[in-house]
C-alpha cells in the first residue's frame, strides 16, 4: 500500500488544520482513519497513552510527527493520514514544535514498509540541516497540491 493511494482511498489529508495542542493534533489524523474505517478508536487511544508514558516517541525530525503505535492496537488495514497545521504545537519534552504529522497505521510489519519509503522519500532532503523537506508540503493547498508533490518525489528517486 502506497503512501499516495492510501491517502487517496481513505481520503485522509487535512491541510492548515488549527488544533491547540499535542492530543487535538493527533485527532485529527486518527479522527479521519477511524472514519474510513482503517483503524479502531482504540488505536488513538493507544498512541496518546504511549506518549503519555514514553515522552514524544513519534517526533521523529524537527517540526514533523508520525503517530502510530502497534498493529494489534486496533489497526484494521495498514493507512496513512497526513495533517499540517497552521500553527505549530509543542509535544510535551520536545524543543521543536510540530506543525506537519503523518500519522501511520501499519497493519503488519511488513506491509506499511513500501509506503514508509515512500514518505521517506518524499521528505528526504540532503540539501535541509534536518535531512527532511517539510515547506513543500507546508505549501499545499488542496490534496491535489500534495498527490503532486508525491508523485515529484517518487519520480526524481525512481
Amino acid at each position: 500500500m502506497g503512501f499516495k493511494q492510501s491517502l487517496i482511498d481513505n481520503n485522509s489529508i487535512q491541510l492548515h488544520a488549527n488544533a491547540t495542542n499535542w492530543r487535538d493534533a493527533i485527532k485529527i489524523g486518527t479522527d479521519m482513519l477511524i472514519a474510513s474505517g482503517a483503524i479502531k478508536p482504540d488505536y488513538h487511544e493507544a498512541i496518546v497513552s504511549s506518549i503519555e508514558k514514553l515522552g514524544p516517541y513519534i517526533c521523529i525530525a524537527p517540526n514533523l510527527a508520525l503517530p502510530h503505535a502497534r498493529p494489534e492496537d486496533g489497526v484494521i488495514r495498514t493507512a496513512f493520514a497526513l495533517v499540517t497545521l497552521e500553527k505549530p504545537i509543542i509535544f510535551d519534552g520536545e524543543d521543536e514544535p510540530v506543525d506537519v504529522l503523518i500519522t501511520l497505521a501499519g497493519s503488519s510489519s511488513d506491509e506499511h514498509m513500501e509506503g514508509l519509503m515512500e514518505v521517506t522519500q518524499v521528505l528526504d532532503d540532503e540539501d535541509s540541516e534536518t535531512g527532511v523537506d517539510l515547506n513543500k508540503l507546508r505549501q499545499c493547498h488542496t490534496a491535489d497540491d500534495v498527490y503532486r508533490v508525491i508523485d515529484e518525489a517518487l519520480a526524481k528517486n525512481a
